[in-house]
């Protein structure tokens, strides 16, 4: 019997890693090159800093990023993984492909910033105009936002690229394995697991776990397999006489990401996507799952915007039904099989639940499911107080003269600080009635 538990935010369940599709994994460092823009919503405008952010790649790398998510503020050295358009607001957004064509025919695919310019007729195009006018020109697509540049070379590079973008397809992934969990007989071939990767070659990492001794990668033909390709099938070689159990696989590369690709933080920081990579170290981990009798499942997970959830999908090998629980609801794989189950969950919802198993088996999934941008949201909600927002993440500081309005400060600040001296005030009358009204008096003879 196998049984899932979803919770409304994370008690660990289970010990080993929440799993990922593999690519680059980094943290954001900031804000680096931008200028402003104004936002304009029905609780008024808004000034915002709009460019291009950096993160750096675990195991080395640098990658350059926009914003997708304007409304969202960005968590101070937040966690991000390479993932799908599907598992972000770009998977429901018709306009996604555009957003592609303005990475790459702008800033900082396009370097040449006279070229550039003349394109856009924005003579004198710096650094800080390019980026912030791509940004805005991005917003328009990615949430629809009403913005425009504060600059007017910004502004017109923006309405360049918003006019000029044509509709491109998502570009593939830096590295993935697929499927993710593959699972059999002892004495069997299990998988293949297929790479897929931009790289020219990628290293395979063997199970090192002292469970899966004598566990082998290899390909079709018996061959130990150290080092693979694009498009190489890898196999598990289970000894006959192993034990139930299970093993992972990993493979590594160095290579540049593609642009497009979007980067999700678990931490609801804006999502971000890719307008440039050094050449970065990417990911990718497969599990196998093996017992001699009875259902043997292989389980992943991935984030599904379109139905609002995440498919989890399991595939049983073995020769008896494999029986888990979700949310309530019991779902059984007969022996051979597979199935999809969708967990549908709300808008911005952690999750975190465990499937188990027989021999042992238990895999766990964690997340929040962001797939929409708050393009509803009013100024008067969007300013997280004592978060950083998008132009103070990391701790940057913003050029001299510019106020906390001109950080992504709402345009509301002023009546918060009008309210809150007047609250000090009312404050301190109170305190001095109290202390009055408590002062002992003399008893009269």
């Amino acid at each position: 019997m196998a049984t899932g538990v979803l919770a409304g935010a994370g008690t660990a369940a289970a010990d080993d890693a929440p799993q990922t599709q593999g690519g680059a994994t980094a943290a954001i460092d900031g804000l680096k090159t931008y200028g402003e823009a104004v936002l304009h919503e029905d609780g008024g405008d808004q000034r915002v800093a709009a460019g291009l952010f950096e993160m750096s790649v675990d195991g080395g790398g640098t990658l350059q990023t926009y914003c997708v998510d304007i409304h969202n503020p960005t968590q101070r050295d937040a966690r991000y993984q390479e993932t799908p358009w599907s598992g972000t607001s770009l998977g429901g957004n018709k306009n996604a492909g555009r957003i592609r064509w303005i990475l790459q025919n702008s800033y900082p695919q396009v370097n040449d910033l006279a070229a550039l310019a003349r394109r856009a007729d924005a003579s004198g195009l710096t650094e800080q105009d390019a980026a912030a006018g791509t940004q805005v020109a991005i917003w328009r697509y990615s949430d629809g936002a009403k913005v425009d540049a504060v600059g007017s070379r910004a502004e017109k590079l923006a309405d360049y690229l918003y006019k000029s973008a044509r509709d491109l397809g998502e570009p593939r992934a830096s590295l993935t394995l697929d499927p993710p969990a593959v699972s059999g007989h002892p004495g069997d071939l299990l998988g293949p697991v297929t790479v897929h990767t931009n790289a020219d070659a990628v290293t395979v990492s063997p199970p090192t776990d002292a469970a899966a001794a004598g566990v082998r990668i290899i390909d079709r033909t018996g061959k130990v397999i150290t080092s693979a390709k694009d498009g190489s099938r890898l196999y598990f070689d289970v000894p006959q006489d192993a034990a139930d159990g299970s093993a992972d696989l990993t493979v590594q590369a160095s290579t540049t990401v593609p642009v497009g690709r979007a980067f999700a933080s678990e931490s609801r920081s804006q999502t971000q996507i890719l307008a440039g990579s050094s050449e970065s170290t990417v990911s990718a981990t497969a599990s196998a799952t093996w017992a001699a009798e009875g259902a043997v499942p292989a389980v992943s997970a991935r984030k599904n915007c379109a139905k609002g959830g995440v498919d989890i999908t399991a595939v049983n090998k073995g020769d008896q039904p494999f029986t888990f629980e979700l949310m309530g609801t019991e779902h059984t794989i007969p022996a051979g099989a597979s199935r999809t189950v969708t967990v549908p969950l709300q808008e911005d919802q952690p999750y975190d639940f465990t499937i188990t198993g027989p021999h042992g088996f238990s895999h766990r999934f964690t997340g929040v499911l962001d797939c929409k941008t708050q393009g509803s949201v009013t100024t008067e909600t969007t300013q997280t107080l004592g978060e950083p927002s998008p132009a103070t993440v990391g701790g940057n500081t913003m050029p001299p003269g510019t106020d906390l309005a001109d950080t992504g400060g709402s345009a509301i600040t002023p009546l918060i600080t009008g309210v809150a001296i007047g609250l000090v005030v009312i404050g301190g009358a109170v305190l001095v009635i109290l202390r009055r009204r408590e002062t002992p008096t003399t008893d009269r003879p």
